[in-house]
């Protein structure tokens, strides 16, 4: 029977593959080198409707109206293929759930996998064996669209006539199951199939046309072993980062030593039209540029940006933070054309870095801002103002804020209400926190002021847009309020004291620094039982007047 199929096959399948448009066929033919979708291992489906539904609707549509006409006056002399195909149920009934939006093809062909059990996983199975005979297939010639057209082409027309055939045997003629069931068959056997000859140099000819500079962007990389890699291809070899403590070049990559053993950081990447002017190590803990060749190009760091796609030399620039503290690790990478040029250290602080070099590790600094590190992981995360007040009760705080004390509403109502500015206020260790959740009135100048009236009072406001403001006021008068990183504070020299040793500039924590001052200012912070006593209280006050 193969022999017969094959030549009756053959014979129709050029005028089957004519019809079919060239831009459904394309997808078809890339899947190879698609990501294999998830599959949920705990919901049987046959392989066949799996692979048709993982298709984008578009692609089922466009085939199905394509081809509707050609198969219906298509005539294909051939032997029997269904002999070994169970009967058809005698009796019984089943049912199944469709959709409006289900596309026609889908449906149909989930209704023949009811009907005739078997007959999908029949075509597969015939189809899989025609196409094993490469000539029936047509020569992938062209651009990468051409090649990728052609080789979805063959393999579809193949699959529509096999089911044509095997279908009609089987008294279930219509033209959407036939199609679904073909385009099922043809996407699962080109998942596996490999490309065809020249399909590799026509997608880099197509990726080098359509490059552009400058790239830039941003990823999750697994890391394994301590490393992580910008790479080519296969992981590259690396050696022990004695020399830099950072970073190696490698045929293939470069590779990176990471504080973290195993789990993910976060990657930024970016490939420069020009070598930057100079060196940014503000934020930093390691700064070092290598040389790097590039075998081929289009090297990424877990799928992301890619470097051009083509071979030449680079010049990589590897940024880390956070080495020795794996809470806030992470890297930017900056890669520009360049000839090859020995390594620069840019800038080497962390500890593991000495300790790779063999250098006398630093001591390990004082950074009181880390305590605050939770207000990352709460919801104040995004946007809020801190105030915290002494020498007042709460309810003067309140009429600070334009806030009546008398007046108090529910807080989930306030939160989910996202209109009116409002507050929420504890009195303990003789001071009042105020919380506001995406407020700001507590950075305005009159209210701390009239807080600040029989003590001090200080705040710390950052919103989305990275806006921040850091306030401080004493005795009824403003000492000082600035943007932390950009503004200066005044010379007031207990707002100095606050800010002793915090690193406004380094943008790293800047958030959790003001607060490490507001606490030092007024001698209370913010602690995450604070807000979970505001929460088991339930009260919040609108302002309806903000200073």
């Amino acid at each position: 029977m193969g022999d017969d199929l094959a030549a009756a096959v053959a014979a129709v399948v050029p005028a089957v593959r004519a019809v079919l448009p060239p831009a459904p066929a394309a997808v078809l033919g890339r899947l190879r080198c698609e990501p294999e979708r998830r599959r949920f291992p705990d919901v049987p489906e046959s392989e066949v409707l799996w692979s048709l539904r993982s298709l984008p609707p578009w692609v089922v549509e466009r085939v199905h109206g394509a081809v509707e006409l050609t198969l219906a006056g298509l005539t294909v002399p051939a032997p029997s293929v269904t002999a070994a195909l169970p009967p058809p149920p005698s009796s019984g009934a089943f049912a199944f759930l469709a959709s409006e939006s289900e596309a026609e093809a889908v449906r149909e062909t989930r209704l023949l996998h009811h009907a005739r059990p078997g007959l999908l996983e029949l075509v597969a199975d015939l189809t899989a064996g025609l196409v094993a005979d490469d000539r029936l297939l047509p020569t992938a010639e062209g651009d990468e669209a051409g090649i990728a057209a052609a080789h979805g082409a063959g393999h579809l027309a193949i699959a529509l006539v096999t089911a044509t055939i095997a279908a009609r045997e089987a008294g279930r003629p219509g033209a959407a199951g036939i199609v679904g069931t073909a385009l099922g068959v043809a996407a699962n056997l080109l998942r596996a199939r490999p490309m065809p000859d020249g399909y590799a140099a026509a997608l880099r000819e197509k990726q080098r046309a359509e490059y552009r500079l400058p790239q830039s962007g941003s990823t999750s990389v697994n890391v394994r072993d301590h490393v992580f890699a910008l790479t080519e291809g296969e992981f590259p070899s690396f050696g022990d980062f004695a020399d830099n403590g950072l970073a190696e070049a490698a045929a293939g990559g470069v590779v990176v030593r990471t504080g973290r053993e195993n789990g993910s950081v976060p990657v930024g990447v970016r490939v420069l039209a020009e070598p930057p002017a100079t060196a940014d190590t503000l934020g930093w803990d390691e700064v070092v540029d290598l040389g790097w060749h590039a075998e081929h190009g289009s090297a990424s760091v877990g799928g992301g940006v890619q470097t051009p796609p083509w071979p030449g030399d680079y010049r990589v620039r590897v940024h880390a933070y956070g080495r020795d503290d794996p809470e806030t690790e992470g890297y930017s990478l900056w890669v520009w054309a360049a000839p090859p040029a020995p390594p620069v250290v840019h800038a080497r602080a962390d500890r593991l870095g000495h300790r790779l070099r063999g250098e006398p590790e630093p001591p390990v600094a004082d950074r009181p801002e880390v305590r605050y590190r939770w207000i990352g992981r709460s919801r104040l995360t995004v946007a809020a103002t801190v105030t915290v007040v002494t020498g007042l009760p709460a309810d003067d705080v309140l009429r600070a804020f334009g806030a009546d004390p008398g007046r108090p509403e529910p807080l989930a109502e306030l939160r989910e209400a996202y209109a009116d500015p409002w507050l929420a206020v504890l009195e303990l260790d003789g001071a009042v926190v105020a919380i506001e959740e995406n407020g700001f009135t507590g950075s305005h100048a009159p209210v701390l002021t009239t807080a600040s009236r029989a003590g001090r009072a200080a705040s710390m406001f950052w919103n989305v847009n990275g806006m921040t403001r850091l306030s401080f006021a004493r005795g009824g008068e403003l000492r000082s309020a600035f943007e932390p990183g950009l503004g200066e504070p005044s010379a007031d020299e207990e707002v100095a004291a606050a800010l002793a040793g915090l690193d406004l500039e380094n943008f790293r924590d800047r958030n959790e620094k003001g607060l490490v001052a507001v606490e030092r200012f007024t001698g209370r912070g913010l602690y995450p039982e604070d807000l979970e006593d505001i929460d088991r209280r339930g009260v919040a006050y609108l302002i309806s007047d903000p200073g």
